[in-house]
Formats: C-alpha cells, sequence, structure tokens
C-alpha cells in the first residue's frame, strides 16, 4: 500500500523538526520523445535544519531511488527507502542530503506529463504539482509550509525550449551528447514546493517586456514570455494575451502596493491540462483549451482573461504569503477568485464581469453548497487525499462571493489596506486565518472575529423569501425570512447580510425598471422592511438585488409571475440574471417543475443580450431535459426545445456569438434527441448552409457526436474526420463519438478501456467516459453493479486524478423515477446506500465523491417527482 497521503499531524511533526534553506534539482529529460523510456533521471540536492539527533523523511513517488546521500555518508537504500518515503535518522544541526533516483513520467497530469501531438508527432513535457506532486518529479519535504530556494537545471534536446520559475542563467552543449543541452536558471526567492515547475519541448515562443517606475523612483522591469504547442501558433493570440497580462500587472502592482516579486512573468498553455491554470511563480501555466483554434464567443475570452487576472493575483496571495496548511487553502483561492473578477472589470474593457460571476461561478458554489459534503470555507483537512477534493465550488465561489461582502462591510479601501500590510508582515511565509484578520481588522478598525465565525466556519447556503402582506395593491408588513440551515450540524446558522431590495415596475414602453431600491440588513430568521409599508406593491420585488450577498432567492408569488411573464423586458443585466438564478434554483430544488425553467428559456433565452448569462441558461436547460424532466415527458419537452434551438440558430445574427451559442446547445441536447439529426447532418454535409455559422472542427465534432450517439454515423466516418483533424482536441472529439455509439460492444469495450487498462491518458479518459454514458438507459444499466464492485479496486490502483475520473464519471447518474416511486427508494440510490454502509472504511475522498454523486441523483428524482 502507498504511504504517499501525508496527514496534517504528519506535516505539523515534520516542520516542528526542519527547516528548509534551499534545493538543487537536476533532471535529465533528453529521452523523453522516446516512448519506451517510463522515466528520466532525477536529482535533489536538499539543505536544511533539523533538531540534532531528530529524524524525519522525504517524499518521492519514483520508478526508483539509485542512491541517497546523508552529510556526506551513503545511506543503505533498501533500509532507508519505505515505498514513497526516504527516511533520515540521526540529523544533525544542518544538513545536506542528495537523492538520485527515476522519476517517471505521467499521462495523468499529475507531476511530469508528457505529451506526444497528434499533429506533428513532437513530445511535450510540462509539470503540475499542486497539491503534493512535485514528489513525482524530485526528492522533497512536499508540504507548504517548508519553502525554500529552488535552483534548477534541466538536460533537453538542443532543439528544445526548457523554462522554470527563474530566469535562464546558462544553455550550453552537452559535452558527450551534441544532440542535447543543460539548462540552468536562477535561484528563485523562498517558495513552496508545489509551485515550482518546468516546461520542456517544441513549443512556439512570443517575448515581450512590462516595467513601471516605483514611488521610490526605482524602475521594475519584468520580461514576458508566452508558449504553446508548435501546432497551435496560427491560432495563438499572443499580442491580445500580452496586452491582457501588462494591464494586470499594472492594475495588481498599484493595487497591492507590492512590486512584483518574482523577476520574469511567463505564461503557457499546455494540452491534457487537469486545471484551469496554476499559479507557478515566473511560469503560469494554462489548460490550452484557452488557445481558441474554433470560433470562440466574447464570454469564453473574458472568463480566459478572469483566469489569466486570477493566477496573477496569486502572485501576491498564495505565492508570495502561502497558508500554512491546506485547512486555509482559501486564504489564497478565495482571494484569487475575487482579485481575478476585479480585475477583469477594472482593467480591461469588458463591463459585465461581476454579472457573469453571479450567473456561474456563485451559482457552482451554491450547487456545492447544498451537498451532503459541503464544508466551511476554512476548512477541516486531515490530509492531501482530502486537500485534493477541496478545489471546489466553496473554497473558490463561495469564498470569492464572501470577501465580495466583507469588502462592502469593511470598505475597499480599508480592505486593500489589510492586504498590503499582510503582503509586508508575511512575505515568503505562511499564514493561517488569524494572521489575515488581524491585517483587515487593524486596517478597518473592527473586529472580524464574529463575522469570521458565521461566514467562513459555518456550512451552508442562507435562503431568502419575501413574505408580502397585500392590501389590494398596497403593501403591508414586509418581512424577510431567512432559512439558513447548515447541512453538516442540522443547526439553524443565520447570518448578516447586507443586501438590497429592487422594486421594478414597467415603464411607459412596457420595459421592467428599478424604480427604487432599499439597502438594508439581514439578521435572524426574519427581518421586517418597515420602509415598504403602504407603498405600492411593484411588479417584481427583487431581493439581494445587485448581487452583494451570498444567498439563494425565493421569489413572491406575483414577482414569480412578473418573472416569468416579462423576463425578457428587465434591462438591467444584473437583475435580469439574478431572475434566471432564481427560476434554476427554483427548479433545481423541486420547489417549481423543471418544466417552467425550459419553457422560460423557450420564451426568454432568445431575448437575452449577455452571452454568458446565455450560455449558462442555455446549459442549465439541458441539464433539466435530461436529470430534472419526469421520464414520462422528456422526449416531448426535448423535441420542442431543439425546435426552438434550431428556429434560433437559423434566425439569429449571421456570425454572431448568439448564433454559436445556439448551435452548440442544439448538438448538446441531440445526444440524446433525434428530432434535429437532419438539419445537423445536412450542414455537416454542406447541403445546408446557415449564413454566419463557422463550422470549424469543435462545432463539427460536436455534430458527429450526436449523430453517434443515434447510431446515425458509422464509425468509418468517425475515423476519416479524424483523419481530417489530426489534432489533440480532435482526437478527444473522435473519442467521445467513437463511444457514443448505441451497441453493446462499444459500450463493453469503452468500459473496459476506462476501468480495466490504463492506456488512456487523462483527457481521453474523460472522453471516452462521456461517450459511454451518452446511451439509452438499457445500454447502461448492466454496468451498475459492476461499477460498484469496482471502486476500491480503481481507487487503489490508479492515481487520485484518474480514479475520481473514472468514479465520478461512471457513477450511475441518468436515472428515471418510475409512478409512485418515492426518489429515495429508486434502485440505483439504494445500492449506493448499501455500497457506503459496507464500506465505511473506504478511503474519505473516495466515499466523498460517491455521496456527492449520490445527493446529485436523489435531486435530480426529487426534481422529477416535482414534475
Amino acid at each position: 500500500m502507498s504511504n504517499h497521503n501525508l496527514s496534517r499531524d504528519e506535516a505539523a511533526t515534520r516542520s516542528a523538526l526542519i527547516t528548509t534553506h534551499s534545493y538543487d534539482v537536476t533532471l535529465d529529460v533528453r529521452d523523453a520523445a522516446d516512448p519506451a523510456t517510463a522515466g528520466y533521471p532525477s536529482t535533489s540536492t536538499i539543505r536544511f535544519s533539523a533538531e540534532p539527533g531528530s529524524a524525519t523523511f522525504l517524499d518521492f513517488i519514483s520508478g526508483g531511488v539509485k542512491s541517497v546521500m546523508l552529510n556526506g555518508k551513503a545511506l543503505e537504500v533498501d533500509r532507508v527507502v519505505d515505498r514513497d518515503r526516504i527516511i533520515l535518522e540521526d540529523l544533525a544541526a544542518e544538513n545536506t542530503v542528495t537523492v538520485t533516483g527515476t522519476a517517471l513520467y505521467s499521462r495523468s497530469g499529475e507531476g511530469m506529463h508528457r505529451f506526444v501531438d497528434p499533429a506533428d508527432g513532437q513530445c511535450y513535457l510540462y509539470t503540475q504539482y499542486e497539491p503534493a506532486d512535485s514528489r513525482r518529479v524530485f526528492a522533497n519535504f512536499e508540504q507548504p509550509d517548508l519553502k525554500a530556494e529552488f535552483t534548477f537545471h534541466v538536460v533537453a534536446p538542443a532543439g528544445w525550449e526548457v523554462a522554470s520559475n527563474g530566469v535562464e542563467t546558462a544553455r550550453a552543449p552537452l559535452a558527450d551528447d551534441a544532440a542535447a543541452c543543460s539548462w540552468d536558471f536562477a535561484t528563485t526567492k523562498r517558495m513552496s514546493t508545489y509551485i515550482t515547475t518546468i516546461l520542456a519541448g517544441p513549443y512556439f515562443k512570443a517575448t515581450d517586456h512590462w516595467g513601471a517606475t516605483l514611488d521610490d523612483g526605482t524602475r521594475l522591469d519584468v520580461p514576458l514570455a508566452l508558449y504553446c504547442r508548435a501546432s497551435l501558433a496560427e491560432s495563438f493570440d499572443a499580442d491580445e494575451l500580452f496586452r491582457l497580462t501588462k494591464s494586470g500587472l499594472a492594475f495588481f502592482n498599484e493595487l497591492f502596493d507590492y512590486p512584483y516579486p518574482w523577476g520574469k512573468y511567463d505564461q503557457a498553455f499546455v494540452p491534457e491540462y487537469n486545471l484551469g491554470a496554476m499559479e507557478n511563480p515566473g511560469l503560469v501555466t494554462f489548460t490550452e483549451k484557452y488557445v481558441y483554434a474554433s470560433r470562440a464567443t466574447d464570454a469564453q475570452y473574458q472568463a480566459r482573461a478572469n483566469t489569466l487576472m486570477h493566477e496573477m493575483a496569486h502572485m501576491w496571495f498564495g505565492d508570495l504569503v502561502t497558508m500554512t496548511w491546506w485547512d486555509d487553502l482559501w486564504l489564497k483561492e478565495s482571494f484569487a477568485d475575487y482579485m481575478g473578477t476585479l480585475g477583469v472589470d477594472r482593467a480591461t474593457d469588458w463591463d459585465t464581469a461581476w454579472v457573469n460571476f453571479a450567473s456561474k461561478r456563485k451559482a457552482w458554489a451554491y450547487v456545492q453548497d447544498q451537498l451532503p459534503t459541503t464544508h466551511p470555507i476554512v476548512a477541516d483537512i486531515p490530509d492531501l487525499e482530502a486537500a485534493k477534493q477541496n478545489f471546489d465550488g466553496i473554497t473558490y465561489a463561495k469564498g470569492a462571493s464572501v470577501l465580495k461582502q466583507l469588502v462592502s462591510y469593511v470598505g475597499f479601501d480599508d480592505f486593500i489596506a489589510g492586504s498590503r500590510q499582510y503582503f509586508r508582515d508575511h512575505e515568503f511565509g505562511n499564514t493561517s486565518l488569524h494572521d489575515l484578520l488581524q491585517a483587515l481588522s487593524v486596517a478597518s478598525g473592527r473586529d472580524l472575529a464574529g463575522w469570521a465565525r458565521q461566514w467562513l466556519q459555518t456550512s451552508g447556503i442562507s435562503t431568502i423569501t419575501a413574505d408580502i402582506v397585500d392590501d389590494d395593491g398596497i403593501m403591508g408588513a414586509v418581512t424577510l425570512q431567512q432559512d439558513a440551515r447548515d447541512p453538516l450540524t442540522g443547526k439553524q446558522e443565520l447570518r448578516p447580510h447586507r443586501l438590497r431590495l429592487g422594486l421594478y415596475d414597467p415603464d411607459s414602453s412596457g420595459h421592467l425598471v428599478r424604480r427604487e431600491s432599499i439597502e438594508l440588513d439581514v439578521s435572524g430568521p426574519s427581518t421586517l422592511v418597515a420602509e415598504l409599508a403602504g407603498r405600492p406593491r411593484p411588479a417584481l420585488l427583487l431581493v439581494n438585488d445587485e448581487d452583494l450577498s451570498y444567498a439563494k432567492v425565493r421569489l413572491d408569488a406575483l414577482s414569480e409571475h412578473t418573472v416569468r411573464t416579462s423576463l425578457g423586458t428587465i434591462q438591467d443585466p444584473m437583475a435580469r440574471a439574478l431572475c434566471w438564478t432564481a427560476l434554476w434554483d427554483s427548479a433545481r430544488d423541486g420547489a417549481t417543475p423543471a418544466v417552467r425553467y425550459i419553457a422560460a428559456v423557450e420564451r426568454f433565452a432568445p431575448l437575452e443580450t449577455g452571452i454568458g448569462v446565455l450560455q449558462n441558461v442555455l446549459g442549465n436547460a439541458a441539464t433539466a431535459i435530461e436529470r430534472y424532466v419526469p421520464g414520462a415527458v422528456r422526449d416531448g419537452v426535448r423535441k420542442d426545445f431543439l425546435a426552438v434551438a434550431a428556429a434560433q440558430l437559423q434566425s439569429a445574427a449571421p456570425g454572431s456569438d448568439h448564433q454559436l451559442a445556439w448551435a452548440r446547445a442544439l448538438a448538446d441536447v441531440s445526444r440524446h434527441g433525434d428530432s434535429e439529426l437532419p438539419l445537423l447532418r445536412g450542414i455537416l454535409e454542406g447541403a445546408t448552409v446557415i449564413d454566419g455559422l463557422a463550422v470549424d472542427a469543435e462545432l463539427r465534432w460536436s455534430f458527429w457526436q450526436a449523430l453517434a450517439a443515434h447510431g446515425q454515423a458509422m464509425q468509418r466516418e468517425l475515423d476519416a474526420e479524424l483523419e481530417a483533424d489530426k489534432t489533440a482536441s480532435g482526437r478527444e472529439g473522435h473519442a467521445v463519438a467513437s463511444s457514443a455509439r448505441p451497441d453493446a460492444s462499444v459500450k463493453a469495450a469503452a468500459w473496459d478501456a476506462a476501468v480495466n487498462t490504463t492506456g488512456l491518458s487523462n483527457e481521453i479518459l474523460s472522453a471516452t467516459i462521456t461517450g459511454f454514458t451518452i446511451a439509452p438507459r438499457d445500454l447502461l444499466e448492466p454496468y451498475i453493479e459492476p461499477y460498484f464492485e469496482c471502486l476500491e479496486r480503481v481507487w487503489t490502483e490508479r492515481s487520485i486524478e484518474i480514479a475520481g475520473r473514472i468514479v465520478r464519471g461512471l457513477y450511475p447518474g441518468a436515472q428515471d423515477l418510475a409512478a409512485g416511486m418515492e426518489p429515495i427508494t429508486h434502485p440505483v440510490l439504494v445500492t449506493t446506500d448499501r455500497w457506503l454502509q459496507e464500506h465505511t472504511d473506504a478511503p474519505r475522498a473516495l466515499r466523498r465523491i460517491i455521496i456527492e454523486q449520490r445527493s446529485h441523483l436523489l435531486r435530480a428524482l426529487t426534481a422529477q417527482a416535482a414534475g
């Protein structure tokens, strides 16, 4: 059994014993392009202090340790290597240890990921470590509070681009190998192991520069670089990325009043990336899905800018000052999520950043916060597996939402003043909740302990409903009712909310406009809004107008009627987005039938001007059709929606983002409904031409996937499409389409490839699973019992990233509620509950995934019952 699941207690014990000073790491990847070469030489020399006579351990998940030298003495490898740990005993006050071994290339996106470009056969490498995978590349003390300086050396093919956190200081051909070079990189400032990084391969590289004159007259010069695979260079909009980068650096340097501390600022867009991006100082890595080879909407470009700003904010929140342990992961992720949106809002030309935040990011948090596995923003993270699972909607989006409220509470200027002091007090160090609260409390003059307890240390979401006494159109008592049950404790956690009530009525043109707003504090189970008594009742009373607070809103009956009949006439984009969210929450919670949400989408989505909101709404509609609408009426509901999508595709402005959004929705829902397949086939073959529609590779694959799911695409057609699109994205599109074919042998092969073999890389694995699950339920039913039987084996045999994709992706969550059946008695829920009862000792992270998938299924069945 592996022993790489480091516990919080073990980490605390180790950090009490030792202090790390420096690492000198050499990696030799010159043979990476040879697929028969599984690993590469790795040498790590570490200087550290220790309590004399004490013992500790290094972390190294490897293909074998060759030697361990401690303070000039060779240790017996067989004795000191304990699986994924290297035991160091009888330490001196000052120590030097050198470990040589073989690190392994990865296809899971963990550690040193190796990718062969199907477009040209070239090999690319990059590293990804969070939360604890640098130990897959070099031996180290893998925990965030043991910071050190790092010096990297890389041996690689001479024609490659190689980069790391520090600037390149030297490059020289090898005396004994003319085909290889050795790169040396500058020593970094103190940082955590998980944000070190290496990039190597025949990458396309673009360079630029940003600089600023600081208040003391000194000059800050920051070299800039951008990387992507050579085959994507034609689609790489480097000029725009540099423009955004310079805007962000100027904004954050001024905002934080702490000069960018990491020297250069490189950004690499890499294949098969498990995350959106990672904040490695000096070399940020992004998913190459942000390099748009196919047509992308303005909302996609804005989302990319948000990610760019998010990672840049991490240079201060997370890299300069880092949480001591993963309990305080929010100290970096919540701040970066908030700052990412703030950066887009203030440092770019987009004016809908906070609308999209309300529509998408907060929606993610609302979903996560209603799961039985939700947790406080300041979480209890006992080990690394738990840390891996906590990169979720609570840590990111709920934390950012709460910070947005905190800014309103203490004032923006005081919030920034406290942040600046926090950086100065803890630069290159580690912190916890107390340290940040202290800085913000001093700056604002407010005691934030109570706020932290209510918002950071409790779980669940408040639901606020307006209770209105109506006397013939005149409001009497208006009371805001708060329900805030913590899913973990079952207790009511009634939080304070600073929010606005918007009063909306039709204007002379029939548009719904805000005629007045009232800002107030809500606390306790009910709050009387005395200011509204005696006033005419508005057509729409919008609770949490302008999205000031983190809360779910239930519309009163009249307001709901107004929204369902006049949503498209609401002029304010934020108000409209909040109304869409209220309708969606009502459908998800089973408070109203899902068909009513879909009807609203069919009626008002064609009028929605915000492309980001439109994309979310159409995605919600697709989910509602397949999961929340009762099976007995689903085919008819789906057919009606597809007819609307087809009509909108053909009537939308040619070449517009809205046209593309409707095309994608048509393809998505057509995976399960065949009524518009002739239209898709006609577009693919060129027999049907939609004016302005760019039928590029991404759209073509989505159409092929829909056809394949209904047996209307032959494998030879899919193979021919792949021959015309020999790209990484084409290979993923082909994998989805191929495994979507409704044939029992196809499903069996896809299942076997995903569950019983290890030949699929992370992204092809996910694509295969996606295609497998697109199927009539009778084809998937035979896999329900095998799914539960394989869980522990998969979790034991695979890395946590790969196991998580399999366990989450193959859960049989697409189920229908039979007539007269109670949701809780559905056979899949019963089987899930039995597995959980019989496997109480299963790893906590595995159980969490199963519990979450069970919750999603129960919610879907409950919504079907409501319909």
